[in-house]
């Protein structure tokens, strides 16, 4: 694995997710890592960016000039609003996610296993303002996708099954890391693509969890 610094892995990942979203699709991407992703939308892909406080239709972050305090995303983040875009009070926006309407979730996360669980809210000892809208987002999304680096301080973060307060069970679609990609089907793990920085004895090393491939 190619040594890289920490603006450049989250660069290859948003890429990368990027390629998921098809035209028209409904999004909510999680805090950090995931917001990334629509900044490399493919030519000619138009999404509509969800967040849980209660906006639809988010636009690119405003300059320094042009924030608008009223204007933020679930992340207290500045944001703006695309044209056709509006505000909901939360009773919807719990509706939109609970309800199915949400194409595509896209979360970072500390820990996802073979089963396709996910634990990204809490460490047991650290302090953690609460859960969000996580749960809510994950059981309702047709389509979750787990965007995250690979390893955290040289922990394996893709593990046999996780160990930390699940977030959900079962519902993991997708994984992707700086150093490929997989998908959580029926019958287990499986690696799908191997990133150009990466190999597949590189992605064996560092993943604890049993996966197969068709790639070789």
């Amino acid at each position: 694995m190619l040594q890289m610094d920490k603006d450049k892995i989250q660069e290859i990942i948003a890429r990368r997710v990027a390629k998921e979203f098809h035209n028209g699709d409904v999004v909510t991407l999680g805090i950090g890592l995931p917001t990334k992703a629509a900044q490399y939308l493919p030519e000619n892909v138009r999404i509509i960016v969800q967040s849980e406080n209660g906006v639809l239709g988010l636009g690119n972050y405003p300059d320094d000039a042009h924030c608008d305090p009223r204007v933020i995303n679930a992340g207290g983040a500045y944001v703006t609003l695309n044209e056709g875009g509006c505000f909901m009070d939360s009773f919807m926006a719990f509706a939109m996610m609970r309800g199915g309407h949400i194409d595509i979730t896209v979360l970072g996360a500390l820990q996802v296993d073979e089963e396709g669980n996910l634990a990204n809210w809490c460490i047991p000892g650290k302090f953690t303002p609460g859960m969000g809208g996580a749960m809510d987002l994950v059981v309702g999304t047709k389509k979750l996708i787990i965007a995250m680096e690979h390893t955290a301080k040289g922990a394996a973060k893709i593990v046999h099954k996780c160990k930390l307060p699940l977030t959900v069970a079962n519902k993991v679609n997708m994984i992707i890391t700086e150093k490929g990609v997989f998908e959580v089907r029926s019958d287990g793990l499986y690696l799908t693509e191997i990133s150009p920085y990466s190999s597949l004895e590189d992605i064996k090393q560092t993943t604890e969890a049993n996966f197969k491939t068709e790639l070789i």
